[in-house]
C-alpha cells in the first residue's frame, strides 16, 4: 500500500493555492463518510511516485496527516494541460461498509498454456476493464483471467471470474463476454485463372500486331514519297 505524508492547508483564495502550486505542493481534499471534508497539500514529487503505479484510481492509499494515518481512494487527479503536472486531488474517505463503483483492469496471464493460442489463434480482448461495485474494504488492484487450456473457440465471460467477496459487476441480467480464443485470420491473394493467362499472352500478341500497323503507315508514307518524286521527273526533263 502507498503511503503519503500530507499536511492541512488553510487555502481560501485562488492566488493562495497558486502560491501553494509554486512551492512544489498539490492542493487536494479529502471527502466521504460522516467527518467533514479535508483540505490538505502534498509534495508534488510524492504525489509523481505514485502516479508511476499501476491502476492507481484502484489501489488504496494510506495519508499520513499531523502523525494520525487514514486510508483513501484516489477520485479525481487533475493536470496542467500546459505542462502535465498534478495540480490537484481527490481522495475518498474508506469507510467501512460503504461501496464504491469502479473501473478495475482485466489481466491476462498463462498466454503460453493456451491450446488455441499455440495454434496460431488470436486472443480478442472485448473489456480491458470491467465496471464493479466493491466495499471500501475489498477493492479488487485488477481482476486475473487465467488462459489455461483454453483453446479456439472458447469464450471467457465474467462469470469466468472469480470476483472476491461482495463484489458484483454493475452490469446485471447477462453473462457478459471479456475476451475470445478466434481462429487465426489469414488473407490470402487469390490464384491468377490460367484462362486469364491465356488471354493475356493473346492480348500481348495482338498489341505486338497493334504496334506492327505504325510501320505499314510509314511504308504508304514512303511510297507516296517516292510517287512525288516520279512527278518530278518531268520537271527534269524541261
Amino acid at each position: 500500500m502507498s503511503l503519503l505524508t500530507a499536511t492541512i492547508r488553510e487555502t481560501k483564495t485562488k492566488g493562495e493555492v497558486k502560491s501553494l502550486r509554486i512551492k512544489g505542493m498539490v492542493p487536494g481534499i479529502i471527502y466521504g463518510g460522516e467527518e467533514p471534508n479535508q483540505k490538505i497539500s502534498v509534495s508534488v514529487k510524492e504525489v509523481k511516485n505514485i502516479l508511476n503505479k499501476e491502476n492507481i484510481l484502484s489501489n488504496i492509499i494510506s495519508i499520513n496527516i499531523d502523525g494520525k494515518e487514514q486510508k483513501v481512494l484516489p477520485r479525481v487527479i487533475d493536470f496542467d494541460t500546459v505542462t502535465d503536472e498534478p495540480i490537484h486531488l481527490d481522495f475518498l474517505r474508506i469507510v467501512k461498509g460503504a461501496k464504491v463503483i469502479l473501473e478495475i483492469p482485466v489481466k491476462f496471464i498463462n498466454h503460453e498454456l493456451s491450446p488455441g493460442l499455440k495454434r496460431g489463434g488470436v486472443l480478442n480482448i472485448v473489456r480491458r476493464k470491467v465496471e464493479l461495485r466493491c466495499p471500501t474494504e475489498n477493492i479488487p488492484t485488477e481482476l486475473v483471467v487465467d488462459l489455461n487450456n483454453l483453446d479456439i473457440g472458447a469464450s471467457i465471460k465474467i462469470s469466468f471470474i472469480n470476483l472476491p467477496e461482495n463484489v458484483t459487476p454493475t452490469i446485471q441480467g447477462r453473462d457478459f463476454v471479456i475476451a475470445t480464443v478466434a481462429a487465426p485470420t489469414v488473407v490470402k491473394e487469390p490464384e491468377k485463372p490460367a484462362e486469364a493467362e491465356g488471354e493475356g499472352g493473346e492480348g500481348a500478341e495482338a498489341a505486338a500486331d497493334g504496334d506492327a500497323k505504325p510501320e505499314e503507315g510509314a511504308e504508304k508514307a514512303a511510297d507516296g514519297d517516292k510517287g512525288k518524286e516520279e512527278g518530278k521527273a518531268p520537271a527534269e526533263k524541261k
